[in-house]
């Protein structure tokens, strides 16, 4: 994928727990990828509609610096033992949180969020928001980040999964593993087929021109990546579920923000917020980045 010079990897915390695991993954990510990590934490303040963020209960301008400033201390120190080789800075941002990480979106490589932060607000809306409108792919956390099994991406042919594809090319080769490209189709329910055989025919016709779509969509990935094996899946059924059970035994899933046809609706709202809500492995969502100005 195209990366802006320099751009590091992103990570939002908020001193929770799963916001620490977010720091271990955005470490980990910008040691692969040669990035430098950059540490934000949004201060939201108290009249702000938000909750406080974890063990806040002194609402002063100087209490919650103080804090802020406490967690990202905190989590610097623990991604210099993730990954020591890596250099860490630290940003502290006042503002709505879903605003400050797509305005650092613009200049980072990847934005890595928990699948609850930002004093749980990154969970549901804002995660919801990041992914349809940060400027480079963003990382949701989601389960606990393992080290084995394939990464994943969802394919339907479109420009959006065609970029995912890259997205996911690239991170199966800087982990040193295969990639699983699924493309999900709805078609004729089997006990129909078994008494219909034009039915039948006609689930055949489609199973093959959605391996047509795969073939294409997958057309010289191989060649930008030799050092990944690919294996293709043309499955069945709705892609949010699908995605979601295979994210059982994966270590990444990727999907477009957006997209159309046999990986039915992957819109945000639809495949995308599935994911961000039910994977349990970590999900990237890939946008297109604007051309510059």
């Amino acid at each position: 994928m195209t990366s802006v010079a320099g751009a590091a990897v992103v990570v939002g915390v908020d001193g929770s727990p799963r916001s620490m695991v977010a720091v271990e993954v955005a470490a980990a990510e910008a040691a692969r990828r040669r990035r430098p990590l950059r540490i934000v934490h949004v201060l939201v303040w108290p009249k702000l509609p938000v909750p406080l963020p974890p063990g806040v209960t002194e609402t002063s301008p100087e209490a919650l610096r103080e804090q802020a400033g406490g967690y990202l201390t905190e989590a610097a120190g623990f991604a210099g033992k993730v990954a020591p080789e890596v250099a860490v800075s630290t940003a502290l941002v006042s503002g709505r949180p879903a605003t400050v990480l797509r305005d650092e979106s613009r200049r980072a490589d990847l934005l890595v969020v928990g699948e609850r932060g930002m004093s749980g607000l990154l969970f549901g809306s804002v995660a919801t928001e990041l992914g349809s409108q940060a400027v480079c792919p963003v990382l949701v956390v989601r389960g606990e980040p393992r080290s084995t099994g394939p990464v994943v991406v969802g394919v339907d042919g479109s420009a959006e999964s065609m970029r995912a594809i890259d997205f996911a090319m690239e991170e199966a080769s800087l982990r040193g593993v295969a990639l699983v490209a699924l493309h999900a189709w709805i078609g004729s329910d089997w006990t129909e087929l078994d008494r219909n055989l034009a039915a039948k025919h006609e689930f055949l016709s489609g199973d093959a021109q959605e391996r047509r779509v795969l073939a294409e969509a997958l057309a010289g990935a191989g060649d930008r990546y030799p050092d990944v094996p690919i294996r293709r899946q043309v499955l069945r059924g709705g892609a949010g579920p699908l995605l979601s059970e295979w994210s059982h035994t994966a270590q990444l899933v990727v999907v477009g923000d957006r997209g159309h046809g046999g990986l039915v609706g992957l819109v945000l709202g639809s495949v995308s917020q599935h994911l961000i809500f039910h994977a349990a492995c970590p999900t990237a969502v890939v946008r297109a980045r604007p051309p510059a100005h």
